[in-house]
């Protein structure tokens, strides 16, 4: 029997006209925060998950990896998620560099925000406060799932939560599932913060604050940053 390829409608074919808004230097927030925060609350209106954000990392073999994260705060000193040490991502951050790049995909809006940094990792405490806050069964999955490892099959997976589930039980408490070792969050501490709005004919705009030669600028501070146009 003939394997049935499904039509398609074309790849190559495909076109959209981005004409939902402009971007100039005088519509710009005086931070990389400023803006991100105000683009981030039109997302808010409008994604399922605007948090929603690609992260690229690079291995000690110079190899990139890359998958979608959730973004968990922003502040002055950069853009926050939480992850399994273990899993590939945590191992190339601890074997490599450091340096990783964010792409918040607003397809929506016909935006995205482009980040490029360092990631560090947060204290012990800070990953211990916004642990407590994640639900219950979350937290057990923490401890179940060995992240980026082979799996023989799911029911091994939910095998283990469960024992884990009866083993910690949930009583409604922040503290009702221990914090794991391997567990944590890191921080992108941004050097280039650049925003795009599609244009028509392919004209997009980008604006990206750039972070001058120094210590690490603070994105809630516009010194220490300047603002360049690139070309689409």
């Amino acid at each position: 029997m003939n394997d049935v390829v499904p039509e398609t409608d074309g790849y190559a074919t495909r076109r959209v006209s981005y004409e939902a808004g402009v971007l100039e230097e005088a519509q710009l927030a005086g931070t990389p925060l400023g803006q991100f925060e105000r683009w981030y609350a039109q997302a808010s209106g409008v994604l399922v998950e605007p948090n929603a954000m690609v992260l690229t990392t690079v291995g000690a073999d110079g190899a990139p990896s890359v998958r979608t994260v959730l973004l968990k705060q922003a502040d002055g000193r950069g853009f926050v998620f939480y992850t399994n040490y273990g899993s590939r991502k945590g191992r190339e951050l601890a074997s490599g560099s450091g340096r990783v790049a964010l792409v918040f995909p607003w397809h929506e809006l016909q935006r995205q925000v482009v980040v490029r940094g360092t990631a560090e990792r947060l204290t012990r405490a800070e990953a211990a406060e916004y642990f407590g806050s994640r639900p219950w069964d979350s937290r057990v999955g923490a401890w179940a799932s060995r992240q980026s490892e082979p799996l023989p099959d799911r029911a091994e997976l939910e095998a283990r939560w469960a024992q884990l589930a009866e083993r910690w039980p949930d009583r409604g408490a922040p503290d009702d599932v221990p914090l794991p070792d391997h567990w944590g969050g890191y921080l992108v501490r941004a050097a280039d913060v650049e925003f795009w709005q599609g244009r028509p004919s392919r004209l997009h705009d980008r604006l990206a604050f750039v972070s001058t030669p120094g210590p690490t600028s603070s994105l809630d501070d516009a010194a220490g940053w300047r603002v360049e146009r690139r070309q689409p």
